[in-house]
């Protein structure tokens, strides 16, 4: 019969541990490179779909990949840059609104007032003179929930992937070296009391 040593599994647990340790802080390494180059593609306005679909992807599919943390903000994954775009877009927007609507309503103002003005020479002055005397009135901005851009994926416990079989690894050892070697000493101490 084959008798292994329990040293060998005690050897194996070190060299399991030890590959875990270091696959770990890859995963967690490769997770903040992602998250920083969806940041970058924020900033510059990219792609951020896809982006954001590769961090996520790899977040759900690694240990050790979750991003959140005590002394950083919450959630981990903000997209500022693209928040910041689209309320200046909004704004933009009913900016230009509320001066279209001015516009339209003193247009209609002074055909009725200058109906005869010849491509509407009379009328210049008089849609000045609304313009600057009435207050355009306000278009309503919408609010855009910044809760839209900001993202926390979760990894998981255990994955398939280096770091989660050299850890089932290192526990399959370090069990394996735990039980023979109690094996071991419980035998020698029932061979003593035996002599």
């Amino acid at each position: 019969m084959l008798k292994i040593n329990y040293w060998v599994f005690l050897a194996a647990f070190l060299l399991s541990a030890t590959i875990a340790v270091f696959a770990l802080r890859q995963n967690n390494l490769n997770a903040i490179s992602l998250r920083d180059e969806l940041i970058k593609v924020d900033e510059q306005n990219g792609d951020v779909e896809s982006a954001i679909d590769k961090l996520r992807l790899y977040i759900y599919g690694h240990m050790n990949t979750d991003l959140a943390s005590s002394t950083s903000v919450y959630p981990p994954i903000q997209l500022k840059h693209r928040y910041d775009r689209l309320v200046a877009a909004e704004k933009e927007r009913t900016g230009q609104a509320n001066t279209n609507t001015i516009y339209n309503d003193a247009q209609k103002y002074c055909e009725t007032h200058f109906p005869q003005s010849f491509y509407g020479a009379g009328r210049l002055p008089c849609i000045q003179n609304y313009i600057d005397s009435h207050p355009a009135p306000s278009v309503e901005e919408k609010q855009i929930p910044d809760a839209l851009f900001k993202f926390n994926f979760s990894s998981p416990v255990w994955s398939p992937d280096l770091a989660g079989w050299s850890l089932f690894f290192a526990a399959l050892f370090l069990f394996m070296f735990t039980v023979s070697f109690v094996l071991e000493k419980w035998l020698h101490h029932k061979l003593r009391n035996h002599q």
